[in-house]
């Protein structure tokens, strides 16, 4: 199941305004179905090799939210 079939994200601009390109949606769509797939990959790994489920969900939430933008625009 692709992220895209779950629901249509509406991709704002940082000023609320929304991404209407076709090219930029679909690209986004790409994007997160990929590294969906390679979550569930990492997931479905762990699991089997006998780690902890809740543990590896908190691993990877954690790795989003130590992403860093290296296009902030500069004042």
């Amino acid at each position: 199941m692709s992220v895209s079939q779950n629901k249509q994200i509406i991709w704002l601009s940082p000023k609320g305004e929304v991404i209407a390109c076709v090219e930029k949606n679909k690209v986004m769509s790409e994007n997160l179905e990929e590294i969906r797939q390679v979550c569930q990959d990492a997931l479905d790994d762990a699991v089997l090799m006998g780690c902890d489920e809740q543990q590896v969900r908190q691993v990877l939430v954690g790795l989003i939210g130590d992403l860093v933008n290296f296009y902030v625009p500069q004042d």
